[in-house]
């Protein structure tokens, strides 16, 4: 099983090949664009495997939430190499992934989603990944919902952001592990189970998962919330 993963819904974008059960994988440069990097990391990738896209089984890539443009990134170039070669696509979220690189149970997963507010999903480990517990949502640090027991590990960049999510946290007695933002190597891993079962999707079907419409405030909110036109 051969499958290429695309990540680049943060700051931190990568790619990774997963080959029966061994992962690769390459981080883009820091203070470039991912549009820049990505598509050369990912022709270096295949090259240093000696392998083409053609030869690939499927292609994974960070659907979201995240930066609007980083998941029009992956998700485009996802979508040119898999119809370019009739491969079919397997969308993973981000928080998903952000989850499984904790390894722990049950983990609320929390993106900085800029603008004063965090995206947030609880998953609980299953057999072959992660299972969503409820829904993906965004809102405000002090409005995010948290799980009624400290029996689930925080994970994510908005505690570090954000120090009133933090102090809820530790408030209610959940731990946090700081800083864990989504990868391509978390990405491969739990697509693979995915791609066996056949649940890949058609190129043309693919779309990031975006959660909110706006991209950023207007000048009359910015003022409001105390910053500058």
């Amino acid at each position: 099983m051969l499958i290429l993963a695309l990540e680049t819904s943060t700051e931190l974008g990568s790619c990774a090949l997963w080959r029966d059960g061994e992962v690769v994988e390459k981080l883009c440069p820091t203070g470039r664009s991912h549009s820049e990097t990505l598509l050369p990391l990912v022709r270096d990738l295949l090259r240093d495997a000696g392998l083409k896209v053609s030869q690939l089984d499927a292609i994974a890539f960070g659907v979201g939430p995240g930066a609007f443009t980083g998941l029009r990134i992956a998700c485009g170039a996802a979508q040119g190499l898999a119809v370019a070669a009739s491969i079919p696509l397997i969308p993973v979220t981000s928080l998903e992934a952000m989850a499984a690189l904790t390894g722990a149970e049950r983990v609320l997963a929390l993106l900085d989603a800029r603008m004063g507010e965090v995206y947030s999903g609880r998953y609980v480990r299953v057999a072959d990944g992660y299972r969503l517990d409820g829904e993906i949502c965004v809102a405000s640090p002090s409005n995010v919902a948290l799980p009624g027991d400290s029996v689930w590990l925080a994970c994510g960049n908005a505690p570090v952001a954000y120090p009133v999510m933090q102090e809820r946290l530790t408030a209610a007695g959940i731990d946090v592990q700081p800083g864990v933002l989504p990868t391509a190597s978390a990405l491969a891993r739990l697509a693979a189970p995915r791609a066996e079962r056949g649940e890949g999707i058609d190129p043309a079907l693919a779309a990031p998962l975006y959660i909110r419409d706006k991209v950023a405030k207007t000048v009359a909110e910015r003022l409001a919330d105390g910053g500058r036109a």
